[in-house]
C-alpha cells in the first residue's frame, strides 16, 4: 500500500496559493525564507544597490515559491467551504 503524501504547506480557503505551513517541515522552510530576505537586506543595502536587492529577494521569493508549489497541495482558486 502507498502512503498518502503529507502536504507541508496546505492551500488557502479563498483566493489562490497556500496558507501558513502545517508540518515541521513547512516551518522549517518558512523561517530560512524570512531569515534570507533579512539576510538580504544586510547584504544587498537597498539605499546603496536597489537593482542587486531587488534580484535578490526575486530570487529567494522564487525559490520559496519553488518548494510551496513542490510540497503544497495543488493550487486553485477556492471560494471557501463551497
Amino acid at each position: 500500500m502507498v502512503k498518502p503524501e503529507k502536504f507541508w504547506f496546505p492551500a488557502k480557503r479563498y483566493g489562490w496559493g497556500w496558507g501558513l505551513p502545517i508540518t515541521w517541515q513547512g516551518w522549517v522552510v518558512l523561517i530560512i525564507f524570512i531569515l534570507l530576505l533579512l539576510a538580504g537586506a544586510f547584504l544587498f543595502p537597498p539605499a546603496l544597490d536597489v537593482f542587486s536587492f531587488l534580484v535578490y529577494t526575486l530570487v529567494v521569493t522564487v525559490a520559496f515559491g519553488a518548494v510551496c508549489y513542490a510540497k503544497g497541495e495543488p493550487p486553485s482558486w477556492r471560494w471557501g467551504d463551497k
